[in-house]
């Protein structure tokens, strides 16, 4: 875009995805030929958010009025990390282009219903503009979905900028609460889609448990052993058998569904539930990654999943001739890749460029994202 070499060329990038366990903001530089993260906050949501966030989730009453106050509240956190990450790098407002504010998905009906469907994430950019003194970019995925697409994933072309490699095939494997996979060919053609669950599953096994919000490292699940039964069952879901594009969320992996699988083994430990649980999860990534990118060298793992070590594991056992490893080896840690994906896609809309890959979402063509609400 002529004259953008003059704009500022840095970009903050807000994320806070199914897993529901906070905010991950980033200040990232964009001037040089590959992104650079200056910064990256973590902030978790207050308890009573948390709580709200996920009820939100399925249908309940007066949700309008909650949702509102929800996005609310979910903004003012945006807005405190946004205050940490210029506080921790001595940063004026004025000199950050703009902020990417994914905003927090409470539904994700795709195609659904009418033909189009929806896409839903609660957001008040208008508020964290007014917060923070900054331009806000938000609301990336409803254009892609009204293009026909899915909405999701829409981390592969950044995904291709940072950690494709010319003479091989990648896969990265990003595990929040739902895990999405990258296949970055050799060639430079990219697919991208949902396998399935993530960390959603576990870390509610794991907070009605053990109180804890997660499994730290995999450590209580690797007490347990798989229920090989219980395994097949939740391997038989048709989500995981459809074709690409697709993509899911909590509207399907969601504490009933599990409920609902978990009949008839009323009395297995729950040790044992959640082994169960991590195997279902690198299995679902793993399956995937045999039928889709069977010539990958290197299998790259980001978001939160890249901390728990059983799961790590598991992924490499069951991929003996890969590499697998954390994003940090390759240059950006685990929790900041997502974060920093929004700030690109951020950057993208600002100068007005496309920031969806048709071939990975099934959209109709690229299309320029979000909507822009000025300082």
């Amino acid at each position: 875009m002529s004259g953008s070499a003059a704009l500022p060329q840095l970009f903050i990038g807000l994320m806070s995805g199914t897993s529901l366990d906070g905010v991950d903001g980033v200040l990232a530089d964009f001037s040089g030929p590959q992104p650079r993260v200056l910064a990256h906050h973590a902030m978790p949501f207050p308890p009573a958010l948390k709580h709200e966030l996920l009820a939100l989730n399925t249908a309940s009453d007066n949700e309008l009025h909650r949702a509102a106050l929800a996005a609310n509240g979910l903004v003012r956190v945006y807005a405190r990390t946004v205050h940490a990450l210029l506080a921790n790098t001595q940063t004026e407002p004025r000199d950050v282009r703009a902020i990417g504010a994914h905003g927090q998905t409470v539904r994700h009906q795709p195609g659904a219903f009418d033909g189009t469907g929806y896409t839903l994430q609660l957001n008040n950019p208008a508020l964290l503009a007014e917060l923070t003194g900054m331009d806000v970019v938000a609301d990336f995925r409803s254009r892609d979905v009204a293009a026909a697409g899915q909405g999701a994933p829409l981390v592969p072309v950044f995904h291709q900028g940072i950690f494709g490699q010319v003479d091989n095939t990648v896969g990265v494997l990003n595990i929040g609460g739902i895990a999405n996979l990258s296949v970055l060919h050799a060639n430079g053609e990219v697919l991208g889609f949902d396998c399935g669950p993530g960390n959603a599953l576990l870390d509610h096994w794991c907070q009605q448990h053990t109180g804890e919000a997660f499994d730290h490292n995999g450590t209580w699940g690797a007490s347990g052993s798989v229920i090989e039964p219980l395994l097949h069952a939740l391997l038989t879901e048709p989500y995981l058998q459809q074709v690409p594009p697709k993509s899911t969320g909590r509207d399907l992996f969601h504490p009933t569904w599990l409920a609902q699988q978990l009949n008839g083994f009323a009395n297995v430990a729950a040790a044992d539930v959640q082994a169960t649980l991590t195997e279902f999860t690198a299995r679902a990534c793993l399956n995937d990654v045999l039928r889709h990118a069977p010539e990958a060298k290197e299998l790259i793992v980001c978001g939160g999943g890249a901390l728990n070590g059983l799961l790590m594991s598991r992924l490499q056992a069951g991929l003996p001739h890969v590499r697998v490893l954390s994003s940090a080896e390759r240059g950006m840690p685990p929790l900041q890749v997502e974060a920093a994906a929004f700030a690109w896609l951020a950057r993208q809309t600002v100068l007005g460029l496309p920031g969806n890959l048709p071939k990975v979402t099934g959209a109709q063509g690229a299309r320029i994202l979000g909507g822009i609400f000025k300082a």
